[in-house]
């Protein structure tokens, strides 16, 4: 259960990069979860473009070259060390490909984990657990015939189904 915020100037995607970068967005942020690629998955994975003026962007000076902020929100423990490191480097060239700053262009674009604590997230009004969501992960697996449980590392203290 996912999300992704992108905060950005207004002026910098076009009409087709900013639906295709939070497809993206969203799609990197299940590959290093360690979750399965599938409708259920993907349908509950969202993410929010929030386009700014760019004279809302501002630092104390007044001068503040174009910049990006993606806050990612997951459930506490999906992520391990390795997979936030890959999330935060994949994203962070999503963004600088889809807005053509270039590469010396990274320092204008963070990206903000927040891990939401077990028990404090809540969907069709009751709490899910991220067990819970581990073992919808296995079922919807098994379901493709793949049989390979591949839950987040950080749930079992290990790299198993760590993708690449």
């Amino acid at each position: 259960m996912p999300k992704l915020d992108l905060t950005i100037p207004s002026d910098v995607l076009t009409e087709d990069s900013a639906p295709e970068l939070m497809r993206e967005l969203g799609a990197a942020l299940l590959h290093w979860e360690g979750a399965p690629d599938t409708e259920f998955f993907r349908s509950i994975t969202w993410a929010h473009l929030h386009e700014l003026p760019a004279d809302a962007i501002q630092t104390p000076d007044g001068v503040a070259e174009p910049h990006a902020i993606l806050y990612i929100t997951i459930p506490g423990g999906a992520l391990n060390e390795r997979r936030k490191a890959g999330i935060v480097e994949e994203a962070t060239k999503l963004v600088l490909d889809a807005t053509g700053w270039g590469a010396d262009a990274g320092v204008r674009v963070w990206v903000l984990i927040h891990e939401v604590p077990d028990g404090n997230w809540g969907a069709a009004g009751q709490v899910v657990r991220f067990e819970q969501l581990r073992e919808a992960a296995k079922a919807e697996r098994e379901q493709e015939g793949s049989g390979a449980e591949k839950v987040p590392a950080a749930a079992t203290g290990t790299e198993e189904g760590v993708p690449a």
